[in-house]
């Protein structure tokens, strides 16, 4: 099987992007560039954990609503949640209702509060996880790696829950920590690009 498929410009993508017509724009504008901000890296490690067991293009597909329900994954909005709000969830049908995620979400955004106090930010701690790309199977090759099982048992350890190795790596893999588009992907070189100039948060040691 072909590791790329032609994009509308007639430039080859990674394979994937062929699965939903909203990966294209997913895979060229977000995929893979590095991001520093709390509350974006915050958001996609929820999203994962409520991916567990589903296909990304559902939570894609969903991702608005999720916005509008979670008031935009700002943690420390949804660490004072409370019963009513978990009703108000579990009501929705526009996001996955899943008692476990949700109440995950919820656990989490209190657990990112105690992280923040701790390191000044969560990027600052999560990027003390990005690996050596040498240390990496080829592109999309793998579902977890090192990093990601350390990031995963480390998160547990602080009381995070639905952050297994597998979801700690798409994590990983969408956030910039690692560069996971094939070698022929138009992308790759911009996603290199962009993890060469980005300036890494807190002191990069662990």
């Amino acid at each position: 099987m072909s590791e790329t498929v032609l994009g509308p410009d007639g430039q080859p993508r990674c394979s994937w992007c062929s699965a939903a017509p909203d990966f294209f724009a997913y895979h060229d504008a977000e995929w893979g560039f590095p991001v520093s901000d709390d509350q974006r890296l915050f958001e996609k490690l929820c999203l994962e954990g409520f991916q567990s067991g589903l296909s990304w293009r559902t939570i894609l597909a969903k991702r608005d609503n999720f916005r509008a329900a979670f008031d935009g994954f700002d943690f420390n909005v949804i660490a004072g949640y409370g019963t009513s709000d978990l009703d108000r969830l579990l009501g929705d049908a526009g996001i996955v209702r899943h008692r476990g995620k949700i109440e995950a979400v919820i656990n989490n955004a209190r657990r990112a509060q105690e992280l923040v106090a701790e390191q000044g930010s969560l990027a600052a701690w999560l990027w003390r996880y990005e690996p050596d790309p040498a240390s990496l199977a080829s592109p999309q090759s793998a579902s977890t790696s090192e990093a990601s099982v350390a990031l995963s048992k480390d998160l547990k350890k602080r009381g995070w829950k639905f952050v297994g190795p597998t979801t700690a790596y798409a994590f990983m893999q969408a956030m910039g920590l690692i560069n996971d588009h094939v070698q022929d992907c138009v992308t790759r070189a911009a996603v290199d690009l962009a993890r060469k100039d980005f300036q890494r948060p807190g002191s990069g040691s662990k």
